[in-house]
């Protein structure tokens, strides 16, 4: 009889870290283990996904909202499909920044998957920063991401003051939400966390403050109509999409589409968005340009099948003409 696969919710608000944390969790993972990923994004264009291909891991991307939003059904459709195909020994589900996780948490417990999945241990990654600031520590949904968390991630130490660091462990110590089981919290940079973490034990008594906050939006489409192949008469299209108070507006392009390094560097820190993610090829390779608030990281990747970049911001995006090769 095959072990039920165990699985970790990997939650967090829009740039937190939660894919680079993965990225580093993938580097050093156990070289007899299969792990695979399911990847969920608010944009339309898919980015987090060819963050990690490289990484050794099997990885699934449902794009285009949150997975709460649309009755658990595509999400599991893509949960079954992974499953299927990478035969895991672990398995992460990194939901979008904006995403309610209990949808998902009822999902992964109910009948149908008692015998083949196992709650392991639930993430919450927080920038110390971000919960400094009131209109965080109100959001419905990133109330209950740290509910719904059995280790509670403070992830970007380096960056943030020692005050805003101690101020979120303080939190923690003394019971971000009362009536809840105690978390265990874990100071990190860079999204180094250690693997013994993944041993942690996953509460079920964890409850959410608002588990129907994102009931009213629309629902999505059971079966996602496949993207438009990428053509050289039709190198680029552009998406959009909005909801859970944020907008985003994305583009891919013909993995033949070169762009200008130092363009592109420059673009990038132009623009004063909540969030910014591409990945490219350039006359000097693929990279990958990762933004969040005024600090850009590009690092190298290996060659994609096609270019992507994605804005998000909590008002509408308007840089139709932006994006020069």
């Amino acid at each position: 009889m095959t072990s039920p696969v165990t699985t970790h919710l990997v939650m967090g608000f829009l740039g937190t870290g939660k894919t680079t944390l993965l990225r580093h969790l993938l580097a050093n993972k156990p070289e007899h283990e299969r792990w695979a990923i399911l990847v969920n994004e608010f944009g339309e264009v898919g980015i987090d996904g060819a963050l990690l291909t490289e990484q050794g891991a099997m990885i699934k991307e449902v794009p285009g909202g949150c997975l709460c939003c649309v009755s658990g059904l595509p999400f599991q459709i893509g949960l079954n499909a992974l499953l299927h195909k990478a035969k895991p020994d672990r398995l992460f589900i990194e939901p979008s920044g904006l995403g309610h996780p209990s949808q998902i948490l009822k999902t992964l417990t109910a009948e149908h998957y008692q015998d083949v999945l196992q709650l392991g241990a639930t993430f919450c990654v927080v920038d110390p920063r971000q919960f400094a600031q009131a209109r965080y520590q109100e959001h419905d949904t990133y109330q209950d991401q740290l509910a719904l968390a059995d280790v509670i991630v403070i992830n970007k130490a380096d960056v943030s003051t020692p005050e805003q660091v101690s101020h979120l462990q303080e939190a923690i110590k003394q019971g971000l939400f009362n009536g809840q089981p105690a978390q265990q919290s874990v100071t990190v940079s860079q999204g180094q966390l250690d693997l013994n973490w993944l041993h942690a034990t996953h509460s079920q008594a964890r409850k959410a403050a608002a588990p129907a906050a994102h009931a009213a939006n629309s629902p999505r489409p059971l079966i996602a109509s496949p993207e438009p192949r990428l053509s050289r008469a039709q190198p680029w299209r552009r998406y959009s999409n909005l909801g859970q108070d944020h907008y985003s507006i994305g583009w891919r392009f013909l993995d033949e589409v070169c762009f200008d390094l130092s363009a592109v560097e420059a673009f990038c820190r132009a623009q004063n968005v909540a969030r910014l993610k591409a990945v490219l090829r350039t006359a000097d390779g693929w990279r990958a340009f990762n933004k969040v608030d005024e600090q850009l990281t590009i690092y190298r990747i290996a060659a994609q099948k096609e270019g992507r970049i994605e804005l998000i911001d909590t008002a509408p995006c308007t840089h139709s003409n932006c994006i020069k090769n």
